[in-house]
């Protein structure tokens, strides 16, 4: 049997049906991580669904607990006698809110529906449908090939979407087990969504809170206005001094020195397309000189996601005692994230402004992680997916969101390959979540062409 009669298996699979009535069984589960009530639902899913799923895959699997909170973890392993490489994949069974009543009239996030392309359900973007394709490519490899031709462990945690509590101790406690030459997994969305993608890592993100406290309560703005300072103009003059007007971030703490060659090599071929949907780009908004694609994965950014003072439901005639900004870094490899908020001390004190107080999430935050885009297995899957699709994938050097991929790369010492099957106007994490089936297509081609290829010759060795 041929590489192309596995491609094949994998569209009729999809043209026949199968996908979609896997991910509906998937995506009616409702395993939302976020909500404690939950966890017997996310045991389930990976007792129930995913373990009894790969069995018939020929994997042994062992669901794990979560040693931190949340829920657990399943390690999944086929070995075959004589094989040369060992791949590691990832997926994660947990879902965002449903947020039910704010869906549009007709859906549902628990039930999976298909209006023209867009197939409708929570969890079919982020990350049921991605780790359903893969599935299923595995399977349609071994049913043409008779075996992998490589080794595959498998982990499905969840509790990603929590920041995935629990997932490194888990790792570094089995780490023999998980032992493996490359990472190759999908989350996150493409590029564009008619471009195969590649990621090598993943931006970071650090929360915190800016806080301005003058006094105990609010005070009539006619008795009072033009003698008590206010301290939403204060906080709006604190925040106007860490960016440009135009974005440009100020304190220089916050971003790299520079952009790497191999980045700007690899992202010169790499236009920002949301697809259909999508918001207009603001040229001359971020970091002058860089491209669209530069700003967003090649650099850093910082936004403030919300601002409160006084009573904006119902505004009174007093100046309010108190305002504060909700902030975020988006950051990259190159910079220091401890020093981020010291930094911003040092910044806003030399500004004038003592009074704005910094309080840091207690959320943690994942490091930033980045493949060299020259890296050998990086080569090896664009070549693979050039080979089926005919279209040279973009390759990104990290997501421009973030992912867990600091604990495949720094503690299981993977080099990291993602291939995602999403698209950045998929409603991720929002009401009417969704996958294009054209995209989710071409995907399953996608993974059996590169689970082919990694029983065959040509894979790259140990570095």
């Amino acid at each position: 049997m041929t590489r192309a009669a596995a491609i094949a298996a994998a569209e009729r699979y999809f043209d026949d049906g199968g996908f979609v009535t896997d991910l509906a069984r998937r995506v009616a589960i409702p395993t939302e991580s976020q909500v404690e009530e939950r966890l017997p639902v996310l045991e389930g899913y990976l007792a129930d669904e995913i373990a009894p799923s790969l069995a018939r895959l020929g994997f042994q699997s062992a669901i794990v607990a979560n040693p931190v909170r949340g829920g657990p973890v399943l390690i999944a392993e086929r070995r075959e006698a004589g094989a040369a490489t060992t791949v590691f994949g990832y997926g994660h069974g947990d879902v965002i809110r449903g947020l039910e009543p704010q869906w549009r009239d007709g859906l549902s996030p628990w039930r999976l529906q298909q209006e023209g392309d867009l197939l409708y359900g929570r969890g079919t973007a982020d990350n049921k449908g991605q780790h359903t394709i893969n599935l299923a490519a595995l399977d349609c490899v071994l049913k043409t090939r008779g075996r992998l031709g490589f080794n595959a462990v498998l982990l499905i945690e969840t509790g990603e979407e929590i920041g995935s509590p629990g997932l490194r101790e888990v790792c570094r406690q089995y780490k023999d087990r998980l032992a493996a030459d490359v990472l190759i997994a999908s989350d996150g969305p493409r590029l564009a969504p008619e471009r195969p993608t590649i990621f090598l890592g993943a931006r970071s993100a650090m929360n915190f809170d800016l806080s301005v406290e003058l006094r105990e309560g609010g005070h009539h703005s006619g008795n009072w206005g033009g003698l008590l300072a206010n301290p939403g103009i204060i906080l709006a003059h604190a925040l106007a001094t860490i960016t440009t007007p135009k974005g440009e971030i100020r304190v220089r703490e916050w971003v790299p020195t520079h952009l790497p060659n191999s980045v700007r090599v690899a992202l010169a071929d790499c236009a920002v397309e949301g697809g259909e949907g999508a918001p207009a780009i603001d040229p001359d908004w971020g970091e002058p000189g860089l491209s669209p694609s530069e700003k967003v994965f090649g650099w850093c950014s910082f936004e403030v996601l919300a601002f409160t003072t006084g009573n904006p439901d119902n505004p009174v005639n007093a100046i309010p005692p108190h305002a504060k900004a909700t902030c975020q870094i988006r950051f990259v490899v190159g910079v220091d994230p401890e020093d981020f908020l010291p930094a911003l001390r040092r910044h806003l004190d030399a500004h004038g402004f003592p009074m704005v107080r910094i309080e840091r999430w207690a959320k943690a935050y994942f490091p930033a992680t980045r493949l060299d885009p020259d890296h050998p297995w990086v080569r090896w899957a664009a070549a693979s997916i050039k080979r089926t699709t005919g279209k040279p994938p973009a390759i990104l050097p990290n997501l421009g969101g973030s992912l867990p991929n600091d604990i495949f790369a720094s503690d299981l010492g993977l080099p990291t390959v993602w291939v995602p099957h999403s698209y950045a106007s998929c409603s991720q994490h929002a009401p009417n979540e969704h996958m294009l089936a054209p995209l989710a297509r071409e995907a399953l081609t996608v993974m059996a062409g590169i689970y082919w290829d990694l029983g065959e010759k040509g894979v790259p060795t140990r570095i």
